[in-house]
């Protein structure tokens, strides 16, 4: 038994170690082509920059052609509104839902959910569209968009978490006093930590990453975020993958160094959401 136990754990770990690599792998290739010329990229893209093709000035030059800090702050203020916007609208919609129980309750769950089946594709033109009458192809009018697109996940992840918070301590805030306003932000809402953290992740690196909606929405350079000035580093005819390699590094920086400080909630508030 010990030795059956021995090999199986030898083989998970194989695995492990297998996979490990296989998704370390491109990151590997562009840190390590980020320090290279264009020639060098070209030679060999899989070796180690040698002192021929070693440039570490990509990332001076990257950094001034993104024109990374005003690029960064309109990725920094798109991305965090329609967070904190995404956070505050599903959570107290997902708390009317289940402490709401009725028919109707149970149908606007039902929306939400299957709005999440709908592709996006099938629905950005006529949405650019209506969109533009309106004079919303700004910022403000990405960051209303955004709201559409991540409400149904969220809905969906804190209404299985709301589930589990005791309807007992409502009933104990609204004796005490507290009106629903209150009983939502003062009792509910400090007990879901954890489910806003995971949301908080998903829904930052999702729009910090987005490229298609700012695309078809903004339509001034000064508003570009960080992966539209990303698509200047390939031209018609040229295509400058030393700066671009470089430029992505910098790029992803702000969002992996959120992700890692925040990834232990993933798992953990997921699972206490669904084994309700």
């Amino acid at each position: 038994m010990r030795s059956k136990k021995k090999t199986t754990n030898t083989i998970l770990w194989i695995i492990a170690i297998l996979l490990a690599v296989i998704y370390v792998f491109p990151f590997y290739i562009i840190l390590v082509n980020s320090f290279k010329t264009q020639k060098g990229i070209f030679l060999n893209i899989m070796g180690v920059p040698s002192k021929d093709f070693f440039r570490p000035q990509n990332y001076i030059e990257a950094f001034k052609q993104l024109n990374f800090l005003h690029s960064f702050a309109n990725s920094f203020f798109i991305t965090i509104s329609s967070t904190l916007l995404i956070i505050i609208l599903s959570s107290m919609c997902a708390w009317m839902l289940v402490r709401t129980k009725t028919k109707l309750s149970k149908l606007i769950f039902f929306i939400f959910a299957i709005a999440m089946l709908i592709p996006f594709q099938s629905v950005m033109l006529p949405l650019v569209s209506i969109m533009g009458k309106i004079g919303f192809l700004n910022p403000p009018g990405l960051v209303f968009m955004y709201i559409g697109f991540g409400a149904s996940l969220s809905i969906i992840l804190y209404h299985g978490f709301i589930k589990s918070i005791p309807y007992e301590l409502e009933e104990a805030a609204t004796i005490d006093g507290c009106n629903p306003w209150q009983t939502f932000w003062q009792v509910v809402f400090p007990l879901l930590h954890n489910i806003t953290i995971t949301i908080s992740i998903l829904n930052v690196m999702w729009i910090w990453n987005d490229f298609l909606l700012p695309q078809l929405v903004i339509n001034k350079p000064q508003w570009h975020t960080i992966p539209l000035k990303m698509f200047y580093f390939f031209g018609q005819y040229s295509k400058r993958w030393d700066l671009a390699l470089a430029g992505l590094v910098i790029s992803i920086i702000p969002v992996v160094a959120f992700y890692i400080s925040t990834q232990k909630y993933i798992v953990r508030s997921i699972t206490m959401g669904a084994i309700k």
